[in-house]
Parts: C-alpha cells; sequence; structure tokens
C-alpha cells in the first residue's frame, strides 16, 4: 500500500478512535457502560444526531454547543479526536505496514484515554490498563509466529516489563511515592519499548520521570501547584513511552556520544 494512502486511512482511523475515546474518558471513570446508551447531552438527554458525531467537524458544524439546549461543549472532545488522529499517523509513519502496527495503534488509543482520565481523576482504571495485557500478547506475539521477529524480543519485553514493575513497586513503598495504577501500567509500558530494545526501556522510564520534574517546577513557579500537591504521573509515563517509540535510538546515540572523547 502507498505510504500517502496508508497515512491517510491512519488518520481517518485515529479521527473516528478519538470520536470512541472521548466516551471511553468521560464514562469509565464513572464506571458506565461505553456502549450504551448512545451518546447524548449530559445536561438535556437528547441524543447526538448523526451528523454531528463527525470527529472534529461535528463540533466546529454546532459551535461547540448542543444542538437542543444549547450548553457548550467542551473543546476537548475535538481535541482528543485531532490529537488521536496524529498520533496514529506518526505511528503508522514510525511503523508502516507491519505486524507490530496494530499493537501500537492500540497503545496509542489507550495512552490518549488514560492520559486523559488521570488528569480528570488522578486515577487509571483497571478496566483500562488489565485488559491491555491481553490486547499486547494477542497483538505482538503472532508477529513471532510468522516469522516475524524472533522469540528473544519476547524474553526482552517480559524482562523489561518485570523491571520496570519491580522499579514503580518500590517507588509505591515510599510514602507519597507512586501510585498503584502507576505501578500496573508500567509492566504494559515494559512489554512494548522492550519490545523495540533496551535503549527504547532506558529512554521511555528516564524521560517519563524528566517530563514530569519540568511540569512539576514550571506548576510550582506559576504557583499552580505545591509540593504536597497529587499531579497525576500517567500521563508523563505515556508521553515518555511514545517518546521512546519514535527517538529512542537518537536520544541513546546523543547521550552516549556524552562520553566518548573525541581522540
Amino acid at each position: 500500500m502507498p505510504q500517502p494512502l496508508l497515512l491517510c486511512i491512519a488518520g481517518l482511523l485515529g479521527a473516528a478512535v478519538g470520536s470512541f475515546l472521548n466516551v471511553v474518558i468521560h464514562r469509565v471513570p464513572r464506571g458506565e457502560s461505553v456502549v450504551r446508551p448512545p451518546s447524548h447531552c449530559p445536561e438535556c438527554g437528547n441524543e447526538v444526531r448523526r451528523r454531528h458525531n463527525v470527529p472534529v467537524a461535528g463540533w466546529l458544524l454546532l459551535r461547540g454547543r448542543c444542538a437542543d439546549c444549547g450548553t457548550p461543549i467542551s473543546a476537548r472532545y475535538p481535541l482528543v479526536e485531532a490529537a488521536t488522529a496524529a498520533l496514529f499517523i506518526a505511528v503508522t509513519a514510525r511503523f508502516g505496514w507491519s505486524w507490530e502496527l496494530p499493537a501500537y495503534l492500540y497503545l496509542a488509543a489507550i495512552a490518549i484515554a488514560l492520559a486523559a482520565i488521570d488528569l480528570d481523576v488522578l486515577r487509571l482504571p483497571d478496566r483500562i490498563v488489565l485488559p491491555s495485557y491481553a490486547v499486547a500478547a494477542v497483538l505482538l506475539v503472532p508477529t513471532v509466529l510468522a516469522g516475524q521477529t524472533s522469540w528473544h524480543v519476547v524474553v526482552r519485553g517480559l524482562l523489561a516489563a518485570l523491571l520496570l514493575f519491580a522499579f514503580y513497586r518500590a517507588l509505591a513503598a515510599v510514602p507519597g511515592g507512586m501510585g498503584y495504577g502507576d505501578v500496573k501500567l508500567a509492566p504494559l509500558l515494559g512489554f512494548y519499548l522492550g519490545w523495540l530494545g533496551w535503549n527504547a526501556v532506558a529512554v521511555g522510564a528516564f524521560a517519563a520521570f524528566l517530563l514530569g520534574g519540568l511540569v512539576a517546577v514550571v506548576l510550582m513557579a506559576m504557583r499552580m501547584a505545591g509540593r504536597k500537591s497529587r499531579i497525576p504521573f500517567g500521563p508523563y509515563m505515556l508521553a515518555g513511552a511514545f517518546l521512546a517509540v519514535f527517538a529512542a535510538a537518537p536520544i541513546a546515540d546523543w547521550y552516549t556520544s556524552l562520553f566518548v572523547i573525541a581522540p
């Protein structure tokens, strides 16, 4: 399949998935079904018309308000749809038409949902994280059976998952340390990053703390948070993981070059 066509399909798929993720982000923390009832206005209860469910365009057509009662619709809805489309395009450009592509597209989708939910309610729902282990296995292991990669890649992924679990579990034991949602997410990200290589594991793990620390410093400098404020760490774990997915090799090479003495 030509690359431009593949990227267009990925973008359209991402926008459609993003529309569903808006439902997931709103309902999962509340323990509601993501299937029923159909999308509706939380204020007046009227069902959203099909033409208004078109990703991004529907929100623009409505000018950010419910068609029936005029209640404002958060700009986060089109932003989630656009962000998912952009991330799907980036992941597709990274992996191309490959066996790994569906697995990392799935990771991209849950990353958007988990990051938004964690920012909202400071929680990474088990309903999303735990089933994702089985999904990762189902989507990635067939690459070995098809002869596209070797079993040592699976072993490396499992070892990386165990390593990150042990690390985050130790941090969770420290007063004021990691939440158990972060502990449950860490092995999943470790498996995905370990699949790509140890450089990806190292860059993804370090980047999470670097990004989280930088944002925390900025928030405290702006007096939007204090030392005792609870700041969700899931978004930075996910951001660090995708930074590693896209740029682990050049980052690792740059870091190594700092310790090489030129002749």
